[in-house]
């Protein structure tokens, strides 16, 4: 009989995804889904925006008959996000009491970046889904691609084909936490270098988004943008 020869081992399909001055992340694209084994899925929607451009605050304004923060706050429970949270200014008073608020640790507005401190802090999931309140075309699809290759103590985040990540509709591991008080702690406020190092450090894997996708991450800033929609 002939000889059977062992098979070549193929390598696997590593993306596309590149960032100018960055280096390819180590062991973070994998060939197909992987299986996700969150334990547990908290979620935080951030709606502590000034609103500034939009001339009022934007959570409460309405998308076919609801009003953004409920949108966006029940998406995250169909994703599968066991206990919710609305990420709030201190001054901020009209979410319901049945809604738990988690409220940023600094006086001052740091940015999305501190309520998503703020989430971590107050998760009791494994990992936290973080979602803006001015994202309204984010689907559910996206949330459930996600956690099919999340793992223990990893999370997953989208990037363009520009390199720039999709940090506001991502889901982290708690793991992360230390990393981004620390990030807040020292006013490094840029999301995209805290992902970055994230990535590097094993933290997050990273999804591609196709470009027929962008369309899903537009933040909605002015009324200009909602009358867009209507």
């Amino acid at each position: 009989m002939k000889a059977l020869m062992p098979r070549a081992r193929r390598k696997p399909r590593i993306g596309t995804w590149r960032r100018r001055g960055h280096s390819q992340p180590r062991n973070n694209f994998f060939p197909r889904p992987m299986p996700s084994s969150i334990a547990l899925l908290s979620g935080v929607v951030l709606a502590g925006g000034l609103s500034t451009r939009m001339g009022s605050d934007k959570a409460l304004v309405e998308f076919e008959g609801v009003p953004l923060w409920r949108r966006q706050y029940n998406l995250i429970a169909q994703a599968g996000a066991a206990d919710r949270m609305l990420s709030v200014r201190a001054e901020q008073k009209w979410p319901p009491l049945d809604v738990t608020r988690v409220v940023d640790a600094t006086p001052e507005s740091l940015g999305p970046i501190a309520g998503i401190a703020a989430g971590l802090a107050k998760s009791r999931g494994s990992h936290l889904l973080v979602l803006a309140v001015d994202m309204p075309r984010v689907p559910l699809a996206w949330f459930a691609r996600l956690r099919e290759r999340c793992s223990d103590r990893i999370g997953v985040i989208g990037a363009r084909a520009d390199g720039n990540f999709e940090p506001l509709a991502a889901i982290y591991p708690q793991a992360m936490l230390p990393m981004v008080r620390a990030a807040v702690s020292d006013r490094e406020l840029s999301l995209q270098k805290l992902i970055a190092r994230a990535v590097d450090e094993g933290f997050l894997r990273v999804q591609e988004i196709p470009d027929a996708e962008a369309v899903w991450f537009e933040n909605w800033n002015d009324p200009a943008d909602v009358s867009g929609q209507r």
